[in-house]
C-alpha cells in the first residue's frame, strides 16, 4: 500500500478537537460581549411583533402630466421614501408599491419613529421660493424649535418681521413688488400717481386682484392649525406666489408670502450634515447642485444678495411648509453651505430633506393607521408554542432511538441558538435587521435543517459500527462522508433562501434572510462543535464501549463482537499448506 503523502492527515485519522471548540467557545464570548457593549440585549422587533404606523400614500395625477403615474416614477418614488426613513436610521421600515397608484410605508415602533412619520407624510415636491415677507405666529405649547439658519453666517434671530395687514411693507418695500417672476429691486416711491389720475398725489397703485387675495389669505392664516396650513396651498402652482407657514427657534409658527419658484429639489444633487468648523465647531448642510440647478441657484442668490432682509432670504418648501429660510449676501452656484443654530439632529433632518425631497410625482395620505403589537403578539405566542412543541418532539424522538447521542445534538443545537440570537441582536443597530413573524419562521424550520445534519452524521457513524469497527476510527471515517452530504444539502438550503431573498420583497425577505443565515451557522456548528464533540466522547468509557444507552450498543445494532478496529487484508490459506 502507498504511503500517505506527508504533511496531510490520512482519512480517518483524528483531527485537533480542543482548537475547534475552543474556537467556537471564543466566537460565543465575543459575540455575547458585543451585546452587552452596544446595549442591545434583544433582537430588534419588526411592525408586526413591536407595533408601530402604516400610512398608504395615493400618486395625484399633475396637471399637464396625464401619463405621470406609471411603474417607473411610482418605483423612483419608493425608492426615494425609502432613503428618507431609512436615512433617520429607522429599523426595518418597509417601502413598497401596492397597485398602480398606492404606496405603502410600515415604520415601526422605535427608534426616530416620529421623524419618519414627519418625512413620510411630506411627499410633494421640494422647492426654493424667495421670501417676500413673512411675519411671527402664535408659539404652540408642543413645539419643537427648528433653526432658521443663514446662509452668510448671520444669526438667524437677526431677521426682522412684518406686520400681519394687507399691504404690509418690509424694509420700504411694498408686498406686491416681491409677487413679479425675478426677485430684482423694485424701488416705490413715497409718493406716485394712481393710474386713474386721482387728485390725491401720494396715493400707493392700488394691487391686482390675485395680489389682493394673496395678501387677504396671509393675513387670515392661522399657523397654529393644521387644516389651515394644509388647504392654504391646494392647488398652487410652482410659477405662482404662496403663503406658507413655518417654525422659528422659539418654536412659533411664522407666517410667509412667497415667491415664484425659482429652484425645485431635482436640481439638489447631494446634501450632507458636517462639523462647521470655522464657525465654533457647531453644524451645517453642505448643498450640490446639478449643472443646471447651479445656474438657477446661481441667478436666484446673485438678485438676493442685493436685498435687504426679508428679501435676501429664500425659503426652502417642502409640501406647502417652510422648513428652513436662510439669507443670502453672496451669489452662490454649485456648492452652498447653510449655517446658524443647527443640533447635529435638525442638521441631518434638513440635509436628509435636501437629499430626498425631489420625488417624481405628488402624494396625498389616504390613511394612516397605527398598528398595535397585540395580534402579532398572539401570532408570535402561538408560533414560539408549535415551535416548542415542535422541538420536543424532535428530542423525544432523538433520545428514543439515538438515546446517548441525543445529548451531542441537544447541546448542538442549544450552541445554535446562542449564536443565531447574538448575531440578530447584533444585526439590530448593525444593518438595521428587525425579527418579523417571517423571520422567526425561518429560524424555526432551521431546527429541522440542522437536526438533520446530525442524523446525517450519527448514522454515518452507526453505519461504520455495522461493517465492525470500534468507535474511534468509525467518528473519524463516517465523517468525510457524512461532511459531504452535510454541505450538498445545506448548499441548496442556503440557494433556495438567496433566491427567495433577491426576487422577493418585504416580510418575505425576513424569512430568507433568516435562513439563509441559520444555513451558515448549521455548517459552522457542525465543523466546529458537533463533530470535535464526538471525537472527545469516542474517548470516554460510556460511548467508546458501547454502553446499551449510549446510542452505539454493537448489538442493537446487529453486530457481533468482537469490532475491530482497523480493516486487515489477510492472505488466502493454501490447503496444501493446511
Amino acid at each position: 500500500m502507498a504511503a500517505p503523502k506527508k504533511g496531510r492527515r490520512p482519512a480517518g485519522a483524528p483531527g485537533r478537537p480542543g482548537r475547534a471548540l475552543a474556537l467556537i467557545l471564543i466566537a460565543m464570548v465575543a459575540l455575547t460581549g458585543g451585546m452587552f457593549a452596544t446595549g442591545e440585549l434583544t433582537p430588534r422587533l419588526g411592525i408586526d411583533l413591536a407595533g408601530g404606523t402604516s400610512i398608504t400614500l395615493k400618486a395625484k395625477p399633475e396637471p399637464g402630466k396625464p401619463n405621470a403615474i406609471n411603474k417607473t416614477n411610482m418605483d423612483t418614488a419608493v425608492g426615494i421614501i425609502d432613503r428618507r426613513v431609512n436615512g433617520l436610521g429607522v429599523s426595518e421600515a418597509e417601502v413598497q408599491t401596492q397597485g398602480e397608484e398606492n404606496i405603502i410605508v410600515n415604520i415601526p415602533r422605535g427608534t426616530n419613529e416620529k421623524q419618519a412619520r414627519e418625512q413620510v407624510g411630506t411627499t410633494a415636491q421640494l422647492y426654493f421660493r424667495p421670501v417676500v415677507t413673512y411675519t411671527a405666529g402664535t408659539p404652540t405649547p408642543d413645539a419643537t424649535p427648528s433653526p432658521k439658519p443663514s446662509a452668510g453666517g448671520k444669526d438667524p434671530k437677526s431677521t426682522p418681521t412684518a406686520t400681519p395687514t394687507a399691504g404690509a411693507t418690509t424694509q420700504g418695500r411694498a408686498v406686491t413688488d416681491g409677487l413679479k417672476k425675478a426677485p430684482t429691486p423694485t424701488p416705490t416711491g413715497s409718493a406716485s400717481k394712481s393710474p386713474d389720475k386721482s387728485d390725491k398725489p401720494d396715493a400707493a397703485p392700488s394691487p391686482d386682484p390675485a395680489t389682493a387675495a394673496l395678501e387677504k389669505k396671509f393675513a387670515a392664516l392661522d399657523c397654529t392649525k393644521k387644516t389651515e396650513r394644509v388647504q392654504a396651498n391646494l392647488g398652487v402652482k410652482p410659477e405662482d406666489p404662496m403663503v406658507a407657514c413655518g417654525k422659528n427657534n422659539a418654536g412659533e409658527w411664522e407666517k410667509y408670502i412667497l415667491g415664484p419658484a425659482e429652484v425645485n429639489g431635482k436640481d439638489v444633487d447631494d446634501a450632507s450634515a458636517t462639523l462647521d468648523t470655522q464657525r465654533g465647531g457647531g453644524w451645517k448642510v453642505n448643498m450640490e447642485f446639478t449643472s443646471a440647478g447651479a445656474k438657477k441657484f446661481q441667478k436666484i442668490t446673485s438678485q438676493l444678495s442685493q436685498q435687504q432682509p426679508p428679501q435676501n432670504q429664500f425659503a426652502i418648501v417642502l409640501d406647502g411648509e417652510v422648513v428652513s429660510a436662510p439669507s443670502v449676501n453672496q451669489a452662490l452656484s454649485a456648492n452652498a453651505e447653510i449655517s446658524g443654530s443647527f443640533t447635529q439632529e435638525s442638521a441631518q433632518d434638513l440635509a436628509n430633506i435636501l437629499s430626498y425631497g425631489a420625488l417624481p410625482l405628488s402624494f396625498s395620505e389616504e390613511t394612516v393607521t397605527t398598528v398595535t403589537a397585540a395580534l402579532g403578539g398572539e401570532q408570535l405566542k402561538a408560533g414560539l408554542i408549535a415551535g416548542a412543541i415542535g422541538l420536543a418532539l424532535v428530542v423525544i424522538y432523538l433520545l428514543a432511538y439515538y438515546r446517548g447521542l441525543a445529548f451531542v445534538a441537544i447541546v448542538s443545537l442549544i450552541v445554535s441558538a446562542i449564536l443565531t440570537y447574538t448575531i440578530m441582536t447584533l444585526l439590530g443597530p448593525g444593518i438595521g435587521f428587525a425579527l418579523n413573524l417571517p423571520a422567526v419562521c425561518g429560524a424555526i424550520v432551521a431546527i429541522g435543517i440542522t437536526a438533520d445534519s446530525f442524523i446525517v452524521y450519527f448514522e454515518r457513524i452507526r453505519d461504520e459500527i455495522r461493517d465492525g469497527r470500534t468507535l474511534k476510527p468509525a467518528v473519524e471515517r463516517a465523517w468525510p462522508r457524512a461532511r459531504r452530504t452535510i454541505m450538498v444539502s445545506d448548499f441548496v438550503s442556503f440557494l433556495a433562501a438567496a433566491v427567495l431573498f433577491v426576487v422577493t420583497v418585504g416580510k418575505v425577505q425576513g424569512f430568507a434572510f433568516t435562513l439563509g443565515l441559520t444555513t451558515l451557522l448549521d455548517v459552522v456548528v457542525v465543523f466546529l462543535f458537533t463533530k470535535p464533540l464526538m471525537t472527545l466522547l469516542a474517548r470516554t468509557k460510556f460511548f467508546g464501549q458501547g454502553h446499551p444507552w449510549s446510542g452505539l450498543d454493537p448489538k442493537r445494532l446487529g453486530v457481533q463482537p468482537p469490532l475491530r478496529r482497523t480493516r486487515r487484508v489477510t492472505a488466502p490459506i493454501d490447503p496444501k499448506e493446511a
